[in-house]
């Protein structure tokens, strides 16, 4: 779903039924990391969320621009290592090219899959 502010107020529809959650980051966009830090901050603590060990894949796109942070220093300004209750991933993407993709949605596939498993 969007990230547009028109759209977000739309998402924790989705929440009860979710069972991973995927942002979409502009690495090459510095000041945008902190709305999606705060978004992010307001997604875990949401009561649908916050007690349950849903995996989050960041997708860090457009990588291959020069102005682009990287996976270490987007994890940073996420506060990423504060997150201990849930599996989180970021793969360095390019939704052009298609590169990243693919590890991106096989790493929250295997999550989901043992997210399951050990529940029967």
């Amino acid at each position: 779903m969007s990230g547009h502010g028109r759209y977000r107020d739309l998402w924790e529809h989705y929440y009860k039924d979710c069972n991973g959650i995927i942002f979409v980051i502009d690495s090459s966009d510095r000041l945008r990391l902190v709305v999606v830090k705060e978004e992010l901050d307001l997604l875990i603590q949401h009561p649908e969320i916050c007690n349950r060990k849903l995996p989050i894949l960041f997708f860090a796109n457009k990588m291959d621009s020069k102005e682009a942070l990287s996976s270490v220093k987007i994890a940073s300004g996420l506060g990423l290592d504060k997150i201990m209750d849930k599996p989180w991933h970021i793969s360095a993407s390019n939704a052009l090219t298609g590169e990243g993709l693919q590890e991106g949605v096989e790493w929250l596939t295997q999550q989901i899959r043992e997210m399951i498993m050990t529940k029967t």
